[in-house]
């Protein structure tokens, strides 16, 4: 069982940026990999980013490649994104999501869930 609790979301303006970061418990975290996914008002729930528990390859969404940026300390049992150049579009509850394998891209592929974190952004 791996329970994840996000924060670091806020209101940032256009062209800022926000750091989120996501705690796991569970003795197992470096095993599995993790992901973020974002859902903006009257949207799906969608890919973000996501990295293997080896910290191998990252994987992104083509909408935040170069702007934002995955990251894990398994010995803080602590996942990150650090999102640059943010965007009005980026607006959206942020999700951290952990699933015991290799890396995936959409929701149904994860078993566990925080409860998200809203991000803002202002134009």
């Amino acid at each position: 069982q791996v329970q994840l609790v996000e924060s670091g979301g806020g209101l940032v303006q256009a062209g800022g940026s926000l750091r989120l970061s996501c705690a796991a418990s569970g003795r197992t975290f470096s095993t599995y990999t993790m992901g973020w996914f974002r859902q903006a008002p009257g949207k799906e729930r969608e890919f973000v980013a996501a990295i293997p528990w080896s910290i191998g390859v990252t994987s992104y969404a083509d909408s935040v490649k170069g702007r934002f940026t995955i990251s894990r300390d398994n010995a803080k049992n602590t996942v990150y994104l650090q999102m640059n150049s943010l965007k009005p579009e980026d607006t959206a509850v942020y999700y951290c999501a952990a699933r015991n394998g290799g890396s995936a891209f959409t929701r149904q592929f994860y078993d566990y869930w925080g409860q998200g974190t809203q991000v803002t952004v202002s134009s």
